[in-house]
């Protein structure tokens, strides 16, 4: 196990600054880092030579050799003469924020998109940083941060990378062509989708797998969940069936955190489209996290960096088994739940249902005897509430999508009934 000592800078611009740090130190336990220490310093804003002072370099070297650690964690994005300066004084390997979660990311990544977008970012954030990561790279062959892309880091110079980017995105390129005809035909189906999106480790995987329950064909897989920040990267989309005969497909996306690499967030645009072309948003949040506030501020500002524009959201307050005090928030609408016990959860079924199937048409229809073929699509993808066997043909009470109501509206005979 690697042992680290992590180095946060408090700034003027700094805000929740003993949570990023916190934050951190969870971040390296992911990566199954030793913490012995934290350093701080305050300063107006970083320096150019070594990010921190001359004298808090000397404190971190005197941590290092008294502590003997062999990595060094800072909490923000370090420039390539940062890394360049700090690793010559410090005699040992310094690596960021940015790659460590990277790193994370990296360690989950199952799918072939996942590491294509992982290695994506890596050969991104890199590309720059050649020259400040050259020394690390041929020192250590190993450990976190050094799980970058490819085989052959001590051969990486910029025209590798960039070679190796520009295949990534290529192939990227026939992957995201392939979801966006899936979600295509979706939207020709009139098929509803339902976004789970939120800070990392809110819940998300435990939330879908709970809706997955309240599906009367329950076939699908559960999705794997743990209590651990980035447990699960894979975009995975699950059918749900209610016993209303209303239908909708749930997917669950990467989670946030503060600090997100912009690399992350241009890789991973084809999994976050998943957002933007939903019906329906839920915007999960760890109610019991004493920072849920400022969490929720982080993926609401993603999401508008993403472009997510006049999509219903629903604000769900997980985790309310956890919580002493009430929850304080102006945002709706909104529920608690807690999706590991259940609680609440029948109620949040119930408001997916009501605002997906808000535009709902009631109708009377009659069908003749030779046309019980549209009986058969109706039963498999609306709601038909009574069906009586009359001299004139199939009396059917239903209720019907926009798009069901323009195909079959000559078998209408009421609609928008009582």
């Amino acid at each position: 196990m690697e042992k680290a000592i992590l180095v946060g800078l408090e700034t003027p611009e700094s805000t929740n600054f003993k949570e990023a740090m916190a934050e951190l130190k969870n971040l390296a336990i992911a990566c199954d880092v030793e913490v012995l220490s934290t350093i701080t310093q305050k300063l107006s804003g970083p320096t150019a030579s070594h990010y921190v002072g001359t004298g808090k370099v000397d404190e971190i070297k005197q941590a290092i050799t008294t502590l003997d650690a062999n990595l060094v964690i800072f909490d923000d994005e370090l420039s390539p003469s940062h890394i360049r300066n700090l690793e010559k004084a410090l005699e040992t390997k310094v690596i960021d924020r940015t790659i460590l979660i990277l790193d994370i990311f990296a360690r989950r990544a199952k799918t072939k998109e996942a590491m294509l977008q992982v290695e994506l970012a890596q050969c991104q954030y890199m590309l720059p940083r050649v020259i400040g990561l050259y020394s690390s790279l041929s020192r250590q062959k190993s450990g976190t941060g050094s799980k970058g892309p490819g085989e052959t880091k001590l051969e990486l110079d910029r025209r590798i990378l960039k070679d190796r980017a520009h295949h990534l995105k290529e192939e990227l390129k026939e992957l995201v062509t392939i979801r966006r005809i899936q979600r295509e035909k979706r939207k020709k189906d009139e098929v509803f989708t339902v976004a789970l999106c939120g800070y990392t480790n809110s819940g998300k995987s435990t939330m879908l797998n709970k809706i997955l329950e309240s599906s009367i064909q329950n076939t699908e897989k559960y999705v794997f969940e743990k209590n651990m920040l980035f447990a699960t990267l894979e975009t995975a989309t699950r059918n749900i069936l209610l016993p209303n005969n209303h239908q909708f497909l749930v997917t669950d996306t990467v989670g946030f955190i503060s600090k997100l690499p912009h690399h992350l967030v241009e890789a991973f645009k084809s999994t976050l489209e998943e957002i933007t072309e939903a019906s329906l948003i839920l915007h999960i949040i760890d109610a019991s996290n004493p920072e849920y506030r400022s969490q929720l501020e982080v993926v609401d500002e993603v999401l508008q960096k993403l472009g997510v524009h006049n999509i219903p959201m629903i604000y769900v307050f997980n985790k309310n088994d956890l919580l002493t005090n009430s929850i304080d928030s102006d945002k709706q609408p909104q529920i608690s739940v807690s999706a590991l016990n259940g609680m609440g959860m029948n109620e949040l079924v119930d408001l997916i249902d009501k605002t997906l199937y808000s535009k709902t048409h009631h109708v009377k229809m009659i069908l003749p005897y030779d046309k019980g073929h549209i009986y058969g699509v109706l039963r498999e993808n609306s709601h038909i509430k009574a069906t009586n066997y009359e001299s004139d043909g199939i009396h059917i009470e239903a209720e019907l999508s926009d798009h069901y109501l323009n195909l079959y509206q000559s078998y209408v005979i009421n609609n928008n009934m009582q």
